[in-house]
C-alpha cells in the first residue's frame, strides 16, 4: 500500500514531549498537522517547544531558519476534537489509561470519516482492547514511536485482532516515508522491543543479585566486550527505575507470571527507596554533585612468562582472538582437538569459550583440573575487555597466567565468580531466545524482530542474526546448560530455536 500523501492532514492528540515530537515528525515530512490537548495552551506550548528544539539545530548549523519556519507553519493548535474531523490519520499520545483511550477513540470514530486511520502511541496497552466496542475496529492500529520521536528511528506498527491488513501496510509505508524504520507487530504484551529487551535488564540484575560482579563492571563488559551502547544498569538509571520496573511488572502480569519476565527484588528495592536513577540523583550509580564516577573492577597488570599458546580444533568465532595473539608476538601452536572442541592451552591450563555451564561443572564433566572460561565478545578482534571465570581447581598461578595472556592481547580483564554463561553470552542467548519465541508466537518476523532491537535500542546486532552467527546449536546448548544450572523455567529454550537448531537451519538466509 502507498504511504499517505504529504497533503493529508495528520492529527496528534496529546501535546506532551511524545505528542509534540510525533507532530514534528509529520510536519517535517510535509504534512499539515493539527495538535490537540485538553489542557489550555498546551498545544501551542508544544508547537513552541518544537520551534525551540529546531532553532537549536539552526544555532549548530544543522538546519536553515527558513526550514524551521516552514515546519512550524504546518503545525496548528486545535481547540477541540471536532477540529480533527477531516484528518486522514490521528495519532493518540495521551495517558496510559485504557478507559480514557477508549473514550477518545469512541469520540474520534463519531467525528472522523470512514477512511481516517485511528492510531495509538501506547507502549503497553492492547490495541485490541482499545478498539473493542467501536463500530469499525479495523481502522484502529498502534503506531508506537520511541522517545524522542524526532530522533529515534523505530516505529512499531501494531495490529490488533481486527486491524485491517491494508491499514497496517499504509501506516508502515507512511512511517517509512517519514524517514523511520517501521516494523510490523501483533498486539501482544510489550509488542517487540519492550518484550524482547526484558532479558537484557533481567540477566544483569540476576548477576548482580548473585554477586557475580558489581554494576560498573557488568556495564563495562556489555559495552566493551558485547558492543552494546550502554550496559543494563546505566540504561535503567537513564530510563528511570519506576518506569523500567513498571514495564517489567506489566509484561510479567500480562503473561500470567511467566518466570522469563519475573521482576527483580533488587530493582524493587531501588523503587521503594526512591532511588530512581538520574532523575532522582541516585540509582545504581550516584549522580549527585561531587560524586565520584564508579569504576569497573578490573584485574591489575600481571607480568608473566607466557608459554606457547596452543590452539586446538576449529576455532570458529574465537579465531580473531588467536590472531590477536599472533599480532602480539606470542608463539602459536595449532593442533587437532582430541576433545572435538575448540580450546586454548597455556602449559597445563585450559581456556575455552563459555557454553552456559559454570567452570567447575565443566571441568568435572570433561575431566580437567585447571579450567578458565572466557566470555563471548561481539568481535574478538575489536573488543577491549573480557570476562573470565575459573574452576575451583584452578590455582592463583594459573589465574595469573590467564590474566597475563588476555592483557597481552590488549584486553582489560574482569574476573567474575564462577557463574554459568558469564555476562555477554547469557545476555545474548536470552535475548535471542525471547526474540525466537516472539517469532514463534506470530508477534513479528525474524527480520522485524532484529530491526526493532537495532533501531529501537541501538543493539550492535539483531539478536536472531547474532544467534545465527554463533550457531543455533551452540545457543540452544547454552540455554539448556543455563536451565540445568538454575533448574528454572526462566531459561527454557524456545521451541522454534530448538527446532531450527535440530534441523541445522537459521533465522535468516
Amino acid at each position: 500500500m502507498p504511504a499517505l500523501s504529504p497533503s493529508d492532514i495528520i492529527a496528534v492528540i496529546g501535546a506532551g514531549a511524545m505528542g509534540a515530537g510525533i507532530a514534528q515528525v509529520a510536519a517535517q515530512a510535509g504534512h499539515p498537522v493539527r495538535l490537540y490537548d485538553t489542557r489550555d495552551g498546551a498545544a501551542q506550548a508544544g508547537i513552541d517547544g518544537v520551534r525551540h528544539q529546531l532553532e537549536k539545530r539552526v544555532a549548530r548549523g544543522k538546519m536553515a531558519q527558513d526550514e524551521v519556519e516552514a515546519i512550524v507553519a504546518r503545525m496548528t493548535p486545535a481547540a477541540s476534537l471536532a477540529e480533527l474531523a477531516d484528518s486522514r490519520l490521528v495519532v493518540e499520545a495521551i495517558v496510559e489509561n485504557l478507559e480514557v483511550k477508549r473514550g477518545v477513540f469512541a469520540e474520534l470514530e463519531a467525528l472522523c470519516g470512514p477512511d481516517t486511520l485511528l492510531t495509538s502511541n501506547t507502549s503497553s496497552l492492547s490495541i485490541t482492547s482499545i478498539a473493542a466496542g467501536l463500530a469499525r475496529p479495523e481502522r484502529v492500529a498502534g503506531l508506537h514511536f520511541f522517545n524522542p520521536a524526532p530522533v529515534m528511528k523505530l516505529v512499531e506498527v501494531i495490529s490488533g485482532l481486527a486491524t485491517d491488513a491494508e491499514a497496517a501496510e499504509t501506516l508502515y509505508a507512511t512511517a517509512a516515508a517519514w524517514g523511520k524504520v517501521p516494523v510490523h507487530a501483533s498486539s501482544t504484551p510489550g509488542f517487540i522491543v519492550n518484550r524482547v529487551a526484558r532479558p537484557f535488564y533481567a540477566e544483569g540484575l540476576r548477576l548482580l543479585q548473585e554477586g557475580a560482579a558489581d554494576p560498573a563492571t557488568l556495564d563495562a563488559l556489555l559495552r566493551q566486550a558485547g558492543g552494546f551502547r550502554m550496559g543494563p544498569f546505566e540504561l535503567m538509571d537513564l530510563i528511570g527505575h519506576d518506569v523500567n520496573y513498571a514495564v517489567t511488572r506489566s509484561v510479567f502480569d500480562a503473561y500470567y507470571g511467566d518466570t522469563r519476565f519475573e521482576p527483580s527484588l533488587v530493582q524493587q528495592a531501588l523503587v521503594e527507596a526512591g532511588r530512581l536513577g538520574r532523575k532522582s540523583g541516585l540509582g545504581f550509580y550516584d549522580y549527585r554533585q561531587q560524586a565520584q564516577p564508579a569504576a569497573a573492577n578490573l584485574a591489575p597488570p600481571v607480568e608473566a612468562e607466557l608459554p606457547p599458546l596452543v590452539a586446538e580444533g576449529q576455532l570458529g568465532i574465537i579465531a580473531p582472538l588467536v590472531a590477536r595473539a599472533e599480532q602480539a608476538g606470542l608463539e602459536i601452536v595449532y593442533r587437532e582437538s582430541v576433545s572435538g572442541q575448540a580450546r586454548l592451552r597455556l602449559g597445563g591450563l585450559i581456556l575455552a569459550l563459555s557454553d552456559g555451564r559454570c567452570a567447575t561443572e565443566r571441568a568435572r564433566d570433561e575431566g580437567l583440573e585447571a579450567l578458565v572460561l572466557f566470555d563471548l565478545c561481539l568481535d574478538y578482534g575489536e573488543a577491549s575487555a573480557i570476562a573470565l571465570t575459573a574452576s575451583t581447581g584452578t590455582d592463583d598461578a594459573s589465574r595469573d597466567l590467564a590474566t597475563a595472556l588476555f592483557q597481552r592481547l590488549g584486553l582489560a580483564v574482569a574476573w567474575l565468580t564462577d557463574t554459568p554463561g558469564l555476562v555477554v553470552l547469557r545476555s545474548v542467548a536470552m535475548l535471542a531466545n525471547e526474540a525466537a519465541d516472539a517469532v514463534l508466537q506470530g508477534v513479528c518476523s525474524a527480520g522485524d524482530g532484529d530491526r526493532a532491537m537495532q533501531a529501537g535500542l541501538n543493539y550492535p546486532r539483531g539478536p536472531l542474526a547474532w544467534a545465527d552467527g554463533l550457531g543455533l546449536d551452540f545457543v540452544h546448548r547454552t540455554l539448556t546448560h543455563l536451565q540445568r544450572s538454575y533448574g528454572e523455567e526462566r531459561y527454557r529454550a524456545s521451541f522454534l530455536l530448538r527446532r531450527k537448531a535440530l534441523a541445522e537451519e537459521t533465522f535468516h538466509e
